[in-house]
C-alpha cells in the first residue's frame, strides 16, 4: 500500500486523513463510516501504513481485514503482536464509534489481546470483526477476535471506551 492512498473494501482509492470536528459534531458514528466508505470523507492515515482495509459496518459491529507483510515481522519470523493488537484495536474500538451519536467521540482506555496461534507473512488475508457488548453513558465495551482465510481464531480480545462530547477532543493547532 502506498503511504498517502488507502483502499475501501471495493478497492476504490480514498486519501488518509484526520476527521474534521464538525463531522462527528452532526454525524452519527455509523454515517461517519458510511461517508469513509463512500469516500466522502477521510480514511485514518494508519491504515495506509498497516495494511488494513475497511470492510462492512452496521450499529455496533466494524469489519476490517488486515495484510500481514514482511515489515510486520518480530526477529522470531512471525508477525509482530504489536500488529494483530492494532488491527484488534481499529475493530473494536470502531464498534463503539458506530453507536456514537453526532456530537459524541470516544478514545480507548484499556485494550486486552490474547494470541493463540502464530500469524505468519505469508498467511495471506485476516479479518477482525468487532461487536459492541456495552453503551453506557461514558463507558463502552465490545469484543472481537481475528481470523485468518481458513477461519480458525488468531486472536481475540476486548476494548473499553471512554465516550466524550466532541467538545472535548483538543487538537494541536497549525
Amino acid at each position: 500500500m502506498s503511504d498517502t492512498q488507502v483502499t475501501t473494501d471495493d478497492g476504490g482509492p480514498q486519501s488518509p486523513g484526520t476527521l474534521p470536528k464538525t463531522a462527528f459534531a452532526s454525524l452519527s458514528g455509523l454515517e461517519i463510516f458510511e461517508r469513509m466508505m463512500a469516500g466522502d470523507l477521510p480514511a485514518p492515515p494508519i491504515m495506509a501504513h498497516m495494511n488494513i482495509t475497511m470492510k462492512d459496518f452496521a450499529e455496533g459491529r466494524a469489519v476490517f481485514s488486515g495484510l500481514p507483510a514482511h515489515e510486520f515481522l518480530n526477529p522470531l519470523g512471525t508477525v509482530h503482536g504489536g500488529w494483530i493488537s492494532t488491527l484488534i484495536d481499529t475493530a473494536l474500538s470502531c464498534a463503539v464509534q458506530t453507536a456514537l451519536r453526532p456530537g459524541e467521540s470516544y478514545t480507548t482506555t484499556s485494550l486486552t489481546v490474547n494470541m493463540v496461534r502464530p500469524l505468519l507473512a505469508d498467511s495471506g488475508e485476516v479479518t477482525c470483526e468487532g461487536r459492541l457488548v456495552h453503551r453506557g453513558s461514558r463507558l463502552a465495551t465490545s469484543e472481537g477476535g481475528v481470523k485468518d482465510a481458513r477461519g480458525r481464531l488468531i486472536a481475540h480480545g476486548t476494548v473499553s471506551c471512554m465516550i466524550l462530547p466532541v467538545t472535548d477532543l483538543r487538537r494541536p493547532t497549525a
